[in-house]
């Protein structure tokens, strides 16, 4: 069987012939292919590979209750994946992507797009909301089958995603194994417009060497959320609405990032930004993250911050204590009654302008504590600080000893 699975079955998935027979493409062998063409067998013992075998023939994909229970399964692990190391920046927080999804809306008919999909998250979350408001017959799964759409560039998570999907009743998921940015910007024309975006671009990373060049001069950054969020706004229609997520680090800096905050401003109406606490993402990145809503087609005028908060018995989120859902629940309320309080404060598209465009605009209902120290006093403090780290070491020596 070893031999079968190395030599002759994963070769022959990888080589699969995709014509439809009538000089057509056969969409379900070009995503069988794709899915395998980045894929190896680890198992090393044909006793193992046997077992496993014998596991999956147990299951019944074609019955409701067996498929329901592997979904189940599935979702768990695609949460362990959070904290798996490098495999945690394909997992976005389910209540974030659900909460995303909820104020957005989207709809049967409405073409939804994540151009970087990772595991599915925002792809399954629209399909799940679509679903439970609009789909009454097979031939409402079809339209909603081919609305759903998603790109992404990384093997593992792409397999991951097509499977979650298959297990959400899209029989042939529209997701390409491809990196987003890599396509020419002026080439992204009608035909590729979508109604929705629902994503969390990958931040804090650098771009392919040269994907750059793909876009506007004034715009070439190897930062690739900047890069991401042009894409975005390249790809939504006109009164197409959007919910990303975005690092502290894209809201702010001048030159290339402010000429993108400009642009994206001047095109978008941004009426909402959600101030995330940077522990969010935790334990795979404690970068500060926001959730911006906003529709294409008009200008900002002006914008809404809403600052989520920990629970009162929390200091940050973690691997144990992630954030929940009902924790929304008072920015779900304020949403279409919006009023400044201590949680929310709008600022006016001028003041963002004469700023830089700067989007980082802090909480004016917190107030920073004053600095009544002396440059002295805090030398002498810092010198306090250092003498009390000297005694600690010195206890653990003897300690030690």
């Amino acid at each position: 069987m070893k031999e079968f699975v190395d030599g002759e079955l994963l070769p022959g998935l990888q080589n699969l012939d995709v014509s439809d027979g009538n000089d057509g493409v056969n969409r379900r062998a070009v995503l069988v292919r794709d899915i395998f063409a980045g894929t190896n067998n680890y198992m090393k013992n044909g006793t193992i590979i046997r077992q496993v075998v014998n596991k999956l023939n147990e299951i019944d994909f074609n019955a409701s209750e067996d498929r329901h229970t592997f979904g189940d399964i599935y979702e768990s692990l695609l949460r362990d994946l959070q904290s798996a190391g490098n495999y945690g920046e394909f997992y976005t927080p389910r209540a974030v992507t659900e909460i995303m999804t909820e104020i957005i809306n989207p709809r049967l008919g409405e073409k939804v797009l994540d151009p970087a999909c990772g595991t599915g998250g925002f792809l399954t979350s629209a399909i799940e909301n679509i679903r439970k408001q609009d789909v009454h017959s097979v031939e409402d799964l079809k339209t909603l089958e081919s609305t759903i759409r998603g790109q992404e560039l990384k093997p593992l998570p792409f397999m991951l995603c097509v499977t979650n999907l298959i297990l959400h009743d899209i029989e042939v998921p529209n997701v390409i194994n491809a990196d987003s940015l890599n396509r020419e910007y002026t080439s992204i024309g009608a035909k590729d417009r979508v109604d929705v975006i629902l994503a969390n671009p990958p931040f804090g990373a650098s771009v392919s060497d040269g994907v750059e060049t793909n876009y506007p001069a004034q715009f070439r950054t190897t930062e690739s959320a900047d890069l991401f969020l042009l894409l975005m706004i390249r790809y939504l229609r006109d009164g197409g609405r959007a919910a990303i997520v975005l690092p502290d680090g894209s809201l702010t800096g001048d030159g290339v990032k402010q000429r993108i905050r400009e642009e994206f401003l001047k095109q978008c109406n941004v009426h909402t930004i959600v101030r995330l606490p940077n522990s969010v993402f935790q334990p795979y990145a404690s970068v500060a993250t926001n959730l911006l809503f906003f529709t294409k087609g008009e200008p900002t005028r002006e914008i809404w911050y809403w600052e989520h908060k920990l629970p009162e018995d929390q200091k940050s989120y973690s691997k144990t204590k992630p954030i929940q859902k009902n924790e929304f629940a008072s920015l779900k309320e304020w949403w279409g009654k919006r009023a400044e309080n201590e949680q929310a404060w709008r600022v006016p598209v001028e003041r963002i302008a004469e700023s830089g465009w700067n989007l980082d605009i802090k909480n004016p209902f917190v107030k920073e504590e004053e600095v009544t120290h002396t440059t002295a006093e805090l030398l002498d403090m810092l010198s306090a600080s250092f003498k009390k780290s000297d005694e600690l070491i010195e206890e653990l020596r003897d300690g030690l000893k």
